[in-house]
């Protein structure tokens, strides 16, 4: 009983029942019920967008604050590892994004039996605080004057603000989810789009699975060269965490199982796996980094009919990179952290913001698995450029 109890409290299981119930009523609904759902999903969509800039500035500005923690060459060296994993991985999605995703056929049957949809029943202005960018560049600023003049209030205060916001993003913006996704879809339902599209969400995540691989593959070879070890050596020890990451979806709650299985691992050096480890469980998403990318470009194709610009991606993508790192330990964190961008950078709107909330967590724990499992890659590398960790640092 407690084990169907903690599946049907889930939150892949309420945004699938979202979905499926989102879709029945778009299919049965006439124009005053669907009128109703277009006025609660705009406002839940405003709800989640004002709180988008409270996010940035609760995770961004404590992320930068808290590097003084650990300061030395390991952490940095770590931090630009993560970085250029989830950035390189992001690349790879893009490119393949580009390459695959025209070829799907998206969005070619729909057309002749799509429905416009009625107005609004009533509406509710919920703007927030700042724009998404402003509290971008605010957050930044605002840490690294914190960091260089060591305002212990102020770092006091952006911690407490971290909790406070970590408190809005886990119990409020979590738990609406299901019902504007739910909402979402009934609006796409009733249009007729939707239908023709189910298909392809299976195709990318598939897809995307394989992404994973691939680059988990590729960052072990790297950490085999710059150890000038077997990198077998390491990720045959981490099936258990790979699977633990599927079961919870938390890099949290993954993490002493991944510290067990990288100290079975005889060229990882102890020191490094009990600092690097930790770290990189809460750095290092190159999975769900290279995740969102392809699901932006599919989303994008889905309803707007064209691939975002290159332009437009590569900035997304090295801005995604540092929103990664301070992504909130959530299921879907990653992807609910860079909603501004999503918004500010690409263009979506409440159709692609739910859309990519929606397919990103129902493949979540895949994501989780692959930044758990990358993290002993990068620890590798990190082993092979320093070969032992300082006594003080241990």
């Amino acid at each position: 009983m407690e084990k169907k109890k903690s599946i049907f409290n889930s939150l892949i299981f309420k945004l699938i029942l979202g979905i499926v119930v989102g879709i029945i009523i778009g299919l049965i609904a006439n124009e005053p019920v669907i009128s109703v759902f277009i006025a609660l999903k705009s406002i839940l969509s405003q709800l989640i967008n004002y709180c988008v800039p409270l996010i940035i500035l609760g995770f961004i500005t404590p992320a930068i604050i808290n590097l003084k923690e650990s300061a030395g060459k390991i952490l940095s060296v770590t931090l630009i590892i993560c970085y250029i994993s989830s950035v390189g991985a992001a690349l790879m999605s893009m490119l393949a994004g580009y390459s695959i995703i025209p070829k799907l056929n998206i969005g070619k049957a729909a057309s002749e039996t799509a429905k416009s949809l009625p107005e609004s029943l009533f509406a509710l202005e919920i703007q927030p605080i700042i724009p998404v960018m402003t509290a971008l560049v605010t957050s930044i600023l605002i840490g690294l004057a914190i960091l260089w003049t060591k305002s212990v209030t102020l770092e006091k205060v952006f911690n407490e603000f971290n909790n406070v916001v970590l408190f809005i993003v886990d119990k409020f913006v979590i738990n609406i989810l299901p019902f504007f996704i739910a909402t979402t879809f009934a609006t796409l339902a009733y249009e007729g789009d939707i239908i023709y599209q189910l298909p392809v969400f299976f195709k990318i995540i598939i897809i995307v699975v394989i992404g994973h691989f691939i680059w988990m593959t590729l960052l072990y070879t790297m950490g085999g060269l710059f150890s000038k070890t077997n990198p077998k050596e390491v990720f045959k020890n981490y099936p258990p965490a790979y699977l633990t990451a599927m079961g919870t979806m938390s890099s949290a709650a993954t993490l002493p199982v991944a510290l067990k299985c990288a100290r079975k691992s005889k060229t990882l050096d102890p020191g490094i796996i009990d600092f690097v480890i930790p770290i990189c469980s809460n750095t290092h998403l190159c999975g769900s980094v290279l995740t969102e990318v392809f699901f932006v470009m599919t989303v994008s194709q889905i309803l707007y009919g064209k691939l975002p610009a290159i332009g437009t991606m590569i900035t997304f993508i090295l801005l995604l990179g540092i929103f990664g790192i301070a992504a909130p330990g959530v299921p879907g964190g990653t992807v609910v952290a860079s909603l501004g961008l999503i918004i500010s950078i690409v263009g979506f709107n409440d159709a692609g913001t739910a859309l990519m909330l929606s397919i990103f967590a129902l493949q979540d724990s895949f994501g989780t698995a692959c930044n758990i499992t990358g993290d002993g890659a990068i620890a590798l590398i990190v082993t092979g450029i320093f070969k032992k960790v300082p006594k003080q640092q241990k």
